[in-house]
């Protein structure tokens, strides 16, 4: 297996006999191609991945390790094939033979995670927020709660009312069926 250095070598050789390059070019080519292939290697080893960008632009804090840090503020990175994107849409998870279910089972996220970047999530949740959903869901629920309680009281009642072991049976199984 070939050295690092020896494939930065050769990578920076093919790039001199393609074009006129100065002695500093050259030994600054050398580093940064050497530097770059040390950043992939060490990703490959830890099992992470790296995001698309050209190689001499790659840093550290594009390195994504644990899933999670792939929702960020401004964007987030599709786990499946590194596509940076505002909101991972059921149409590009589709691409990849994923529901969103799927994939947040596969790459551990909670399932009330949204696959979308951090500053897009805020900005959905203040507008929710500002035409008053919270509220509105919260007396929703009770509402819901509140019915349920009187369909229950009721069919109790009528359990009551009705005495016979016949009447109590058939009561009891049209409201375990409704």
């Amino acid at each position: 297996m070939k050295k690092l250095l020896d494939i930065a070598a050769e990578i920076v050789q093919a790039q001199a006999s393609v074009g006129l390059m100065s002695a500093e070019q050259i030994e600054q080519s050398l580093i940064k191609t050497f530097s770059t292939l040390q950043r992939i290697q060490q990703a490959e080893d830890r099992g992470m991945l790296l995001e698309g960008v050209p190689a001499g632009e790659i840093s550290s804090s594009q390195i994504v390790g644990e899933p999670i840090q792939s929702i960020q503020d401004d964007k987030i990175v599709c786990l499946e094939c590194g596509t940076q994107m505002r909101q991972l849409t059921t149409k590009h998870l589709g691409a990849h033979n994923l529901t969103p279910r799927e994939y947040k089972r596969k790459w551990g996220f909670s399932m009330k995670q949204p696959l979308s970047a951090r500053s897009l999530t805020k900005a959905r949740s203040k507008a929710a927020k500002k035409r008053g959903l919270p509220e509105k869901l919260v007396k929703f629920l009770e509402e819901r709660k509140q019915k349920k309680l009187e369909t229950l009281a009721t069919s109790e009642l009528a359990v009551e009312k009705a005495g016979s072991g016949a009447s109590v049976k058939k009561t009891v199984r049209a409201h375990t069926t409704a």
